[in-house]
């Protein structure tokens, strides 16, 4: 069920403009954070653009449930989220969906199938799941839930009991691993004993997939199949993406524990060089294409966080902070 590439114009294109976007954003929020305009963590998708843009670019808003973590802008954009809301959550933006009471990487959208993600990626798995299995019992048909955690997250025992529960179930759920190679600071060799986290799939009864994640098109190939096959009805998929965060954990976090031999290796590997040159080789994309899309989608990025710096945050003297689904309707009650 190998997708061509012919088929794949359009979603490489539309891919690709996520992780150009993905990669403003950013660059943006990293110098705002270094210039002390933003609070709390920032998280950055460097390394990881082509995994979350295949994830987002095969799902469809509204109809399938998207769960990402704190370096899936990519897969945000290419699933159609705005970067305004992104924005918005970096700057507490009452605005914004989460109101400013939740910041950073930490917002959804549940009514679209984006539930707000949390630090705890583990039971984020069981959310989908969930999701999925209260779709199934709707009579729901044609839908794909997709949870993205990384390679530290497979050892977690939450992640185990979802992935297991997903797999008994044979729910349409694909679980991607972004193995970064290190879980913050722990190497894979400190991780797990299995050759590959694709054992692990193997063994919980998944269909398994792998690809170099740094390869633009050989990762929307692996992705579209493997959410093709949970579309059709053909069980749980489990993608591992292999990669490097091209980054500290995060913006607080130098790094110094990747070797220096490992970055050099991957200096020539960043996910927006390869598909920026895959696309231009197969006559996708002419450079002067390429460099409008860049100017492009700065643009806009700048436009957003603009728009979100000039929001008002949440006012603790009128805020009704009920726990709750938010209905303005009902905020003098």
């Amino acid at each position: 069920m190998r997708v061509k590439l012919n088929n794949l114009q359009e979603p490489a294109l539309r891919a690709y403009r996520a992780m150009v976007t993905a990669r403003a954003f950013d660059t943006k929020i990293s110098a705002l954070y270094k210039a002390g305009k933003i609070f709390g963590g920032v998280f950055l998708g460097r390394g990881h653009e082509a995994i979350a843009a295949a994830e987002g670019v095969f799902l469809h808003k509204g109809q399938d449930v998207y769960a990402p973590f704190i370096r899936e802008q990519a897969g945000r954009c290419a699933w159609g989220d705005s970067v305004l809301e992104s924005a918005r959550a970096y700057f507490g933006s009452a605005s914004g969906l989460m109101r400013g009471r939740d910041g950073n990487v930490h917002w959804g959208n549940p009514a679209e199938g984006t539930p707000a993600p949390i630090s705890h990626l583990g039971a984020g798995v069981a959310v989908v799941g969930g999701a999925m299995l209260a779709k199934r019992m709707k009579g729901q048909t044609g839908c794909v839930g997709l949870a993205c955690v990384g390679d530290g997250t497979t050892s977690v025992g939450a992640f185990q009991e979802a992935a297991n529960m997903i797999a008994v179930q044979k729910l349409p759920v694909v679980i991607v691993i972004s193995n970064n190679q290190f879980a913050y600071s722990t190497p894979n060799s400190q991780e797990f004993a299995c050759k590959s986290l694709t054992d692990r799939g193997i063994g919980y009864g998944y269909t398994v997939h792998e690809c170099d994640g740094t390869d633009f098109l050989a990762t929307l190939q692996t992705m579209g199949q493997a959410i093709a096959a949970a579309r059709a009805g053909e069980g749980p998929q489990w993608v591992v993406a292999n990669t490097l965060r091209m980054c500290g954990h995060g913006e607080h976090d130098d790094s110094c524990y990747i070797p220096q031999e490992l970055k050099d290796a991957y200096a020539d590997r960043d996910p927006l060089a390869v598909a920026s040159r895959q696309l231009r080789e197969l006559g996708w994309i002419t450079e002067a294409e390429d460099a409008a899309l860049a100017a492009e989608c700065a643009e806009e990025v700048q436009r957003c966080v603009a728009q979100a710096q000039k929001e008002a945050p949440p006012s603790p003297a009128t805020e009704n902070w009920v726990a709750t689904a938010w209905n303005p309707e009902h905020e003098e009650q």
